[in-house]
């Protein structure tokens, strides 16, 4: 979906600084907000009290803000703006996540749980969390599926980013994933024989 004529007029009204624009976009996007806070919480396991939405919420909303919109700045139409901001409030309740140190100890990976992994996910794709896996992982692949595999679990960089920078085509991208995923579960398979 692109950019809707509504969402391109209060992106224009924002970055000219327009009476009420702020606050318009704000009321717009926060049930968005609300929501991307609140999922990325419950995928890391990580309890969600209010004080601490707020705090995650206010974080994105002066992250859009920042260095005078920069974010509405670097919005180039080629997706719906709810999408684009989706992205980018869910990368920084990421960065705050981390920053504030609230992700629970991580359990190390058994064989058998690596195994058991369906071969495919439904709904976005799911990361390995486990650095120490992917860094192993990574010496079992080809120089190119590597670097797919480290910018897209260890830079949480998105399919369209990561094919402009190595320049290949961005439907490649998930299939090479889950050859990998497809290797782990091979490793970790001999691990435990």
């Amino acid at each position: 979906m692109a950019l809707s004529e509504i969402d391109a007029t209060l992106i224009s009204r924002c970055l000219q600084k327009a009476p009420n624009a702020w606050d318009d976009f704000v009321e717009r996007f926060m049930p968005l907000v609300h929501h991307v806070v609140k999922y990325t919480c419950e995928t890391r396991n990580i309890p969600l009290s209010a004080e601490l939405r707020d705090d995650l919420v206010q974080e994105v909303f002066v992250g859009i803000l920042k260095d005078n919109y920069v974010v509405l700045r670097r919005f180039r139409g080629n997706s719906s703006l709810a999408t684009y901001l989706t992205v980018v409030a869910r990368r920084i309740v990421v960065k705050n996540i981390l920053q504030k140190k609230l992700v629970p100890e991580i359990q190390p990976v058994t064989a058998q749980a690596a195994v058991a992994t369906p071969p495919t996910v439904s709904g976005e794709e799911q990361r390995i969390e486990n650095a120490d896996e992917v860094e192993h992982l990574l010496t079992t692949l080809s120089e190119k599926d590597a670097a797919i595999v480290r910018m897209y679990h260890l830079e949480q960089k998105s399919y369209a980013e990561i094919a402009a920078a190595l320049n290949i085509p961005e439907n490649s991208i998930g299939p090479t994933l889950s050859r990998a995923r497809e290797s782990l579960r091979n490793e970790a398979q001999k691990k435990s024989v």
